[in-house]
C-alpha cells in the first residue's frame, strides 16, 4: 500500500518513504527537511500540502510505529544552527533573480525563523526589483506573500512555536505602541512598512549571507527564499489547516483591498461601489463589495481586458474613461443619480484619486485611497466637495492588525465567506521564478503562486 502512494505523489511522499529505509534511527530523520516530520505529526494537514501524504504518513505510523516525539526531535535538529537553502536574489536592479545558496542564521531575539512553502509575487517585488524613482538596495532577496511553518524562534518568542503555520507580513504589530494599542489604527510604531531597510531591527544585521557576504532584507520578509527570518511582530499565526497555497496571498494585496472596502468604506447592503482600478487589489475590493452584499459595483479600468475577468469579482458595470468625453466622475454620476455611495482607489494616479472622491454621492458619500502615488504627486479638488458632506479617507493594509486580524480573515476563506482561488491565475516552481516576473510585465493573471522546494 505505501508503495502505490509514494508511486502516485510527489517529492513530499518520497521523503516519507525514505524514512523507512534501513539506516540508523539518527540519520533517518535529521537527513531529512523538518517539513518531513510535520508531514507524519499531522497527518489531517499533509493534505494540504499533497493529497497523497496523509495517506502515505498514516501508512507510515501504522506499520513502523514510530513515536512523536522522536519525529518531532527530527523538526528541531536545525534549531540554533545555520541554514543552507536556495533563494532567489536579486543581484542589480532590472536583470533576472539569480537562484543561489544562501546561509540563513538563526533567529535572535524576538524573531523567527520560518520555511517558506509557497510565496506569491506581487507588484511591490517588481517596483523595487526594478528600482526606478526609489533608492536601489542590492543585492536583495525580494517577497513579502508567503505562507510557511516555523522552523525555531528566537529569545523572547512565546505566542509562536516550531510547527505553527503562518503568513509572514509586510507590516507588524508590536501590540505596545499607542497605535497598536489604539482599536483604530493598525501603523505601528516599530514595524510599520521601510523599503529602505535591509537589515533587522534587533541589531541592525542581515540573516542571509553568501561566502560571508550579506543579502539585504526585504520589507522585514524577504519570502523569495526557502528560509527566511521575519520580526515576531510581523507574523501571523493561522489555522493549520488553511491550505498555504491559497492562503498566502493574504500577506499583501487580497487583504489590503478587501479590508480597504469593508473595513474602510463600510458599504451597507444594497448600497452602490466605485472599484477604480481592476488589477488583484482592486478586485479584492470588489470582492468586499461583494460580500457587503453591495447592489451596483461599478468597475473604472482603461484596460478593457480586465472588464470579463471583473465580472467574477461581483462587478456589474464598467467604465472606460477613454470612452467618453468629460470626466469620469461626471459620467458615474449621471449612471448613479448624483453618485456613488462609496469608491475605492487602487491605481495610485492622481486624476484616479480626485475622480473616486468627487464621483461619490454629496450628503453620505465616502471614497477610500488605497493606491500608492509617486512622492511628488498631488491632487486638488473644491474644498465644497468636502462641506457638501463627502469624506475622504486613506487606508494602510485594509486597516488591518497583522497578527491580530489576519486570522480571522483566513477563517472567512475557510468559512467559504471569501473566495481566493479565483485570484490565483498562475503557478510555478521556485526554480522559474523569473517566469512570474514575464507573466506580471506583461499584464497576465492576477496572482502568480510560486511553489518552492521545486
Amino acid at each position: 500500500m505505501l508503495r502505490k502512494v509514494v508511486r502516485e505523489s510527489n517529492k513530499v511522499a518520497d521523503v516519507l518513504a525514505g524514512l523507512l529505509r534501513p539506516q540508523p534511527m539518527e540519520k533517518r530523520f535529521f537527513s531529512y527537511p523538518p517539513e518531513a516530520a510535520a508531514y507524519i505529526v499531522r497527518e489531517e494537514q499533509a493534505a494540504v500540502f499533497n493529497p497523497h501524504c496523509a495517506a502515505a504518513a498514516a501508512v507510515l505510523l501504522k506499520q513502523n510505529n514510530y513515536q512523536r516525539r522522536k519525529i518531532i526531535t527530527a523538526s528541531m535538529s536545525t534549531a540554533g544552527q545555520v541554514i543552507r537553502c536556495k533563494a532567489a536574489v536579486a543581484w542589480e536592479s532590472g536583470k533576472p533573480l539569480s537562484m543561489e545558496q544562501v546561509e540563513v542564521a538563526p533567529p535572535q531575539k524576538n524573531e523567527v525563523r520560518i520555511k517558506i512553502l509557497f510565496t506569491s509575487l506581487c507588484h511591490t517585488d517588481v517596483y523595487f526589483w526594478d528600482a526606478k524613482g526609489q533608492n536601489p538596495l542590492f543585492p536583495r532577496i525580494l517577497g513579502h506573500e508567503a505562507g510557511g511553518i516555523v522552523e525555531s524562534v528566537g529569545e523572547g518568542v512565546t505566542d509562536l512555536k516550531q510547527g505553527d503555520h503562518v503568513l509572514p507580513i509586510f507590516t507588524g504589530e508590536c501590540r505596545e505602541c499607542a497605535h497598536c494599542l489604539s482599536e483604530e489604527s493598525n501603523l505601528c510604531n516599530l514595524l510599520r512598512i521601510n523599503t529602505d531597510r535591509g537589515e533587522m531591527i534587533h541589531d541592525g544585521k542581515s540573516r542571509f549571507s553568501i561566502n560571508g557576504k550579506p543579502i539585504y532584507h526585504f520589507l522585514g520578509t524577504s519570502t523569495f527564499s526557502e528560509y527566511t527570518v521575519v520580526h515576531v511582530g510581523q507574523v501571523a499565526k493561522i489555522n493549520p489547516k488553511a491550505p498555504l497555497d491559497k492562503v498566502c496571498v493574504l500577506s499583501c494585496g487580497m487583504s489590503t483591498g478587501f479590508g480597504a472596502t469593508v473595513n474602510v468604506a463600510k458599504p451597507k447592503k444594497g448600497q452602490s461601489v466605485a472599484i477604480f482600478g481592476l488589477g488583484a487589489v482592486g478586485l479584492a475590493a470588489a470582492e468586499g463589495a461583494r460580500v457587503s452584499g453591495a447592489s451596483r459595483i461599478i468597475g473604472v479600468d482603461l484596460n478593457p481586458n480586465r472588464f470579463e475577468l471583473a465580472k467574477k469579482f461581483g462587478v456589474t458595470e464598467f467604465v472606460n474613461p477613454k470612452d467618453h468625453n468629460k470626466p469620469v466622475q461626471e459620467v458615474i454620476a449621471e449612471m448613479t443619480g448624483g453618485g456613488v455611495d462609496r469608491s475605492v482607489e487602487c491605481t495610485g494616479s492622481v486624476q484616479a484619486m480626485m475622480a473616486a472622491f468627487e464621483c461619490v454621492h454629496d450628503g453620505w458619500g465616502v471614497a477610500v485611497l488605497v493606491g500608492v502615488p509617486n512622492k511628488d504627486d498631488a491632487f486638488k479638488t473644491h474644498p465644497v466637495n468636502l462641506l457638501n458632506e463627502r469624506t475622504l479617507k486613506g487606508t494602510f493594509f485594509g486597516n488591518y492588525k497583522p497578527r491580530t486580524d489576519i486570522p480571522a480573515v483566513v477563517e472567512k476563506y475557510m468559512n467559504k465567506e471569501l473566495e481566493l482561488d479565483k485570484f490565483i491565475t498562475h503557478s510555478v516552481p521556485f526554480s522559474e521564478i523569473n517566469k512570474a516576473f514575464k507573466l506580471m510585465l506583461a499584464g497576465e493573471g492576477l496572482r502568480c503562486v510560486i511553489r518552492m522546494g521545486e
